[in-house]
């Protein structure tokens, strides 16, 4: 285990400590104790970082896309050098077992390889002229200064994949990332630091959430948004940003549902859903958590899950025994809380879990609600934690209503082997990522985003670039 380091403010190049400034205790998940203290930004450090952003983005954009590149490249090859120590500051911060903080850091290193080789390749394209004289052309350029939010449940990656994917596009960035996890943030930006990132082009802030929203995006500096985190606060930040017409990449809150059909075995779905359910406590926004399945073999998934979740070794994220860690913080386990006691009001059976574990820290076990109707709370409500529910369909029309019938369309898995019903599905599901028959809803090559609630555009892939990229027509008369 490393030791904690101090917390710090990065802007212009520079780190800032909390001297003169307020700060916030930064908890470990798994025993409650303080890790530190993070400095709050306050309004001349938001001021500061807008100016600096703006100079950075002027620098920035002027590189070529090759020598950009090369600065994310060497910054992925530092944070892999560095892999052990982000992952334990990770462990230390959010709690998941370290073998998933080692995998987490290995994937926020590949959003920089992948954005690194990606930002070389922002073509635009020729027009066909209507006459000889004139060339047409459509150019894609950066953005601007980027204003990012990051959420505490990926706290490498997510910083990862904004950063890198603006940066490729020749955009600055000021980040605010979780109060909750600050320090996996600040190694990234240590990282880029040392390979080369002129000041300025990355600014790194935490502190209260709506002074900082208010001022990103209220000043004309920044000319996007891109935040992941819940519907609400999410339309909260569009509505500032509309008012100063920026760019917008939104990455909300999702349901995921699971539609598994009869031709599948039941066991051996449980086995493989067990591991995606239960994956970082569940707090993930494509974690499954609606299991909807075909009812000739409904109950037997049902139990076999419940005694496989049943069977999960909870603790601190460094013993070797641990599959799952705690939940990040106090209000997550009594948010679970209330579905359980929601369900066990309204008589839904509670095969797995329900109930805190552990003498210290944020530990609650894993949980399955058997048998659940419409009406219910985990029926309507996104858990974010280690709570999986499961209910019957009898035919395909049912599934589809089941999928469709809630205002989030994030991601979605579909279990079967007949290809008619894969294909059926995938047509009819109103959602921005459809998995049939694996777990794997996002990687750095691939777009990700949501339908209807869950959000506004995309992240990742080509698409995820082109996000951060306006694009200028350009027409020439040769005659003159």
């Amino acid at each position: 285990m490393v030791d904690y380091p101090a917390l710090k403010l990065f802007i212009d190049g520079t780190w800032r400590t909390g001297e003169g400034r307020s700060t916030e205790p930064v908890l470990n998940p798994s025993t409650g104790a303080v890790l530190g203290e993070l400095p709050h930004a306050s309004e001349a450090d938001l001021d500061e970082s807008l100016a600096s952003s703006a100079r950075g983005f002027e620098q920035w954009r002027k590189m070529s896309a090759v020598d950009r590149g090369r600065v994310l490249q060497r910054a992925a090859v530092l944070i892999q050098e560095r892999s052990e120590q982000i992952a334990n500051l990770i462990t230390l911060e959010l709690g998941k077992p370290i073998a998933e903080s080692r995998v987490e850091v290995e994937t926020a290193a590949s959003m920089f390889v992948w954005n690194a080789e990606e930002g070389r390749r922002a073509y635009g394209r020729v027009i066909p002229s209507r006459s000889r004289a004139i060339q047409q052309i459509a150019v894609r350029e950066p953005l601007g200064p980027i204003a990012a939010f990051a959420p505490w449940n990926a706290p490498a990656i997510t910083p990862a994949r904004k950063i890198s994917s603006a940066l490729a596009s020749g955009c600055s960035v000021i980040i605010k990332p979780a109060e909750e996890t600050p320090a996996t943030a600040l190694a990234v930006a240590s990282a880029l630091q040392d390979a080369g990132l002129p000041a300025g082009v990355l600014n790194v802030v935490f502190g209260n959430p709506a002074l900082i929203s208010r001022k990103l995006l209220g000043s004309p500096i920044t000319r996007g948004l891109t935040f992941t985190g819940s519907t609400e606060v999410g339309k909260q930040l569009g509505a500032l940003a509309v008012q100063t017409m920026k760019k917008m990449t939104l990455e909300l809150g999702g349901h995921a549902p699971v539609l598994i059909f009869g031709d599948v075995d039941p066991e051996a779905a449980a086995i493989s859903a067990v591991g995606a359910k239960f994956r970082n406590s569940g707090q993930v926004c494509t974690s499954p958590t609606r299991f909807f399945v075909h009812e000739s073999i409904h109950d037997r998934f049902a139990a076999r899950l419940a005694e496989l979740a049943n069977e999960i070794t909870v603790g601190d994220g460094f013993a070797a025994s641990t599959k799952m860690g705690p939940l990040a913080h106090e209000r997550r386990v009594e948010a679970i809380e209330r579905f359980v006691e929601d369900a066990r009001s309204r008589k839904i059976a509670v095969s797995a879990g329900g109930e805190r574990c552990g003498n210290q820290g944020f530990f609650y076990r894993p949980t399955v609600l058997s048998h659940v109707d419409d009406d219910c709370m985990a029926s309507n409500v996104e858990p974010f934690g280690p709570l999986a529910a499961t209910a019957p369909f009898r035919t395909m029309d049912d599934a589809i209503r089941l999928a469709n019938r809630l205002p989030f369309g994030l991601a979605s898995y579909v279990l079967t082997h007949d290809m008619r019903n894969a294909s059926a599905i995938t047509e009819a599901i109103q959602s921005g990522n459809v998995v049939v028959n694996h777990w794997q809803a996002s990687l750095p090559e691939t777009p990700f985003g949501g339908y209807k609630d869950s959000g506004i555009g995309s992240e990742g892939g080509i698409e995820g670039l082109q996000e951060f990229q306006t694009i200028k027509y350009v027409s020439h008369f040769a005659g003159v």
